[in-house]
């Protein structure tokens, strides 16, 4: 196999276990025995360790080298996914966030950055575009396809194993940890990497040194602090359409078992949504351009989540948040597009990730938040303000709309 068919195959591997979880992953421990408040608690505690991790792990993975980073994190993963299985209280599931934010820290860039650093070991005019392309493409199939297996195996009923008997909502998580596996096992097998004897990554020196490069550019670039600030708004408001909706059409089917299999064709439509958006950007850049795109996509996100909130019926309901993922889908190419705008020098990746990391605290926060408003005052409220607080950040696209020169000056004077 090519570099680029294992990529592909890896890939797909690692993002299936995770669709098959989207009907599930709120409404388990709900039904064992979790508030919604202890369950969005809980799921705060990923976006912390993924905020304190995120920068240093790439560190690692450039260290040591990208599959031994990788089959740690999936090892992580197994853990938590057989952990899930059982979990039974609050304590055994922030356990099980805990593992996965490390999984998630770890995880993020090592097999993308092994198959350009294969492929143009291979041929160094190899063509890493067009697998880079394809993996967005594999990737929103995988998680697509898994969520409506996830939702088939919830409407399937319970398993009885003579005298045990499984819950429809555990069975998603039983099918998920038996595929982590075979994504251990896969990448021991498929990826190959040859490490040079020494790496120049000091984490005395350099990690610290990126992580405070971007910072800077932050501090002295007013639009990018503007971009900065939205993936903050951004992420508080993404726990609306992530973690509320399927304990919203719950309330309003009337069970947890019927939303849970409902969500599974749901949240396979709205991953093929979410690419028809990211299909709709270059025309849509070209008739307004990048940043009145920016304002108008929170403008209608935040729209559509407030309909997931007003909208009474279960078709409603539905057609608001595959509206809210079509343009989220848009949104994302557009966001990453105006920062790479905004910076040409040494620090682009950092920056990157640092727009990557301030999107966990807003979500942690939003989780705790939200989940807490839903519990009080009910989950409408608690999605009308995430909506609120989503779309407020629009302006901030607007920020130093000519503001493309004084930003590589602005880059000089932070080198």
């Amino acid at each position: 196999m090519s570099p680029q068919s294992r990529f592909l195959f890896l890939l797909g591997l690692r993002w299936f276990p995770v669709g098959l979880l989207i009907p599930v992953l709120v409404l388990l421990p709900l039904e064992r025995g979790l508030t919604i408040a202890q369950v969005g608690a809980a799921a705060a505690v990923q976006g912390i360790v993924v905020l304190v991790l995120e920068l240093p792990t790439g560190g690692l993975a450039d260290s040591i080298g990208r599959r031994p980073v990788l089959m740690i994190a999936t090892g992580i993963n197994l853990v938590s996914a057989g952990l899930l299985v059982v979990a039974d209280s609050m304590p055994l599931f922030v356990l099980v966030y805990l593992l996965q934010g490390f999984y998630r820290a770890l995880d993020s860039g090592p097999l993308e950055a092994w198959y350009v650093d294969s492929a143009l070991a291979a041929d160094p005019k190899a063509d890493i575009e067009t697998g880079l392309s394809r993996s967005g493409v594999v990737l929103g199939l995988s998680i697509s396809g898994a969520a409506l297996a996830g939702g088939g195996l919830v409407a399937l009923g319970p398993w009885t194993l003579g005298s045990w008997r499984i819950s429809a909502l555990t069975v998603p998580v039983i099918v998920s940890f038996v595929l982590v596996v075979a994504g251990l096992v896969a990448i021991a097998v498929l990826m190959k990497e040859e490490r040079p004897a020494k790496r120049g990554v000091s984490w005395m020196g350099d990690v610290p040194r990126a992580i405070g490069g971007a910072l800077k550019l932050v501090r002295r670039n007013r639009v990018i602090a503007a971009l900065i600030a939205v993936e903050l708004f951004w992420g508080f408001g993404m726990v609306t359409f992530e973690q509320l909706t399927p304990v919203r059409l719950s309330e309003v089917l009337g069970g947890a078992d019927k939303a849970a299999a409902l969500m599974g064709p749901v949240g396979a439509a709205a991953w093929a949504a979410s690419a028809a958006g990211a299909a709709l950007v270059p025309l849509l850049v070209r008739l307004i351009g990048p940043r009145w795109a920016g304002f108008t996509m929170r403008i209608l996100q935040g729209a559509a989540i407030a309909g997931m909130a007003l909208i009474a019926g279960p078709a409603g309901i539905i057609v608001a948040y595959l509206c809210c993922y079509t343009v989220h889908g848009a949104s994302n190419p557009v966001h990453v597009g105006l920062l790479h705008r905004q910076v040409d020098g040494p620090w682009r990746a950092s920056l990157l990730s640092l727009n990557s990391m301030v999107g966990q605290p807003g979500f942690a926060i939003g989780a705790v938040l939200l989940t807490a408003i839903a519990a009080s005052a009910g989950t409408p409220a608690a999605i009308l303000t995430g909506a609120v607080v989503l779309a407020v950040a629009a302006p901030l696209y607007l920020v130093g709309r000519n503001s493309r020169t004084s930003s590589t000056v602005e880059f000089q004077q932070v080198a």
